[in-house]
């Protein structure tokens, strides 16, 4: 599991994109007997226009994972560490070659990228190699729809990952990823920069032209979307990106944390040697 998960599922609490795909007027009720809350979030979801074929596949047998639970109620929503302390634990000698060695391997794509969307290629990089340290990392073993059916029947945040579930039902239905790659982490985060169903829906690209986004194998997806991310939510190439500049605000939209932020700014400029 990489070190995003905890702020990530703070900053769920303050998304709404999930929210935006939820259908909260007819929402399953959380909590009560598990069954019978997928027989209605399945309801929820055929309404919604996923098809019973996508909907028996994903979620016929789910089962509730109380390891998922515990581990949800055990975070803290804060990092203990200051940031030359957290810094030092993510962003070491061996990852930054690994990132100017990436930087150099897909130093074509990564042009057409910064042309298109206009999000520096070091940016990328950092946050591909913190993520799931260049696609060769931990990408999360869960079953995804096991640990947002999980989420979604907990009364605490219901509809954010009623509306997670809703989307990864989507990403099924759509054809980027069958069942079977429908794995992630704690909170349902899939591919390479760790995307929650929501953000594939609404900011995955298809770069590499194969006519599906594919954010766990396919380099061209996975940093063209994370760049797309970026660019819709004000990210400008050319600016400064530290603290207290426009661009760091823009990325919040990928991090609530400030100290993930700082992290990946100063990851950033380690590979380009500044």
């Amino acid at each position: 599991m990489n070190g995003r998960t905890h702020a990530l599922l703070a900053a769920l609490m303050l998304s709404g994109a999930a929210l935006a795909l939820a259908t909260s007027a007819h929402a399953a009720r959380c909590g009560g007997d598990f069954n019978t809350f997928v027989q209605n979030i399945s309801a929820d979801a055929q309404a919604a226009g996923i098809s019973p074929g996508v909907i028996a596949s994903a979620l016929g047998g789910v089962q509730q994972d109380m390891a998922v639970l515990s581990f949800d109620r055990r975070q803290r929503y804060t990092f203990n560490k200051s940031f030359e302390q957290y810094v030092s634990t993510r962003v070491g000698s061996g990852r930054i070659n690994g990132g100017r060695a990436a930087m150099q391997r897909h130093a074509a794509l990564l042009s057409r990228i910064e042309a298109k969307f206009g999000v520096p290629r070091q940016i990328l990089v950092a946050i591909w190699g913190l993520e799931t340290d260049f696609g060769k990392g931990d990408m999360g073993r869960l079953p995804v729809f096991r640990v947002l059916a999980t989420m979604a029947h907990d009364c605490r945040r219901t509809e954010l990952f009623q509306g997670e579930l809703l989307a990864a039902l989507k990403i099924v239905q759509r054809g980027d990823l069958p069942l079977s790659q429908m794995v992630g982490a704690y909170a349902g985060e899939i591919g390479q920069t760790q995307f929650l169903p929501s953000s594939y829906i609404k900011y995955g690209v298809d770069f590499d032209g194969d006519g599906r986004v594919d954010l766990r194998h396919s380099v061209a997806d996975v940093l063209a979307s994370t760049a797309n991310l970026l660019h819709t939510n004000g990210f400008k190439m050319g600016a400064a990106y530290g603290e207290g500049s426009a661009n760091f605000e823009a990325m919040r939209e990928w991090n609530h944390a400030t100290i993930y932020r700082k992290t990946i700014a100063y990851f950033a400029d380690q590979l380009v040697g500044q």
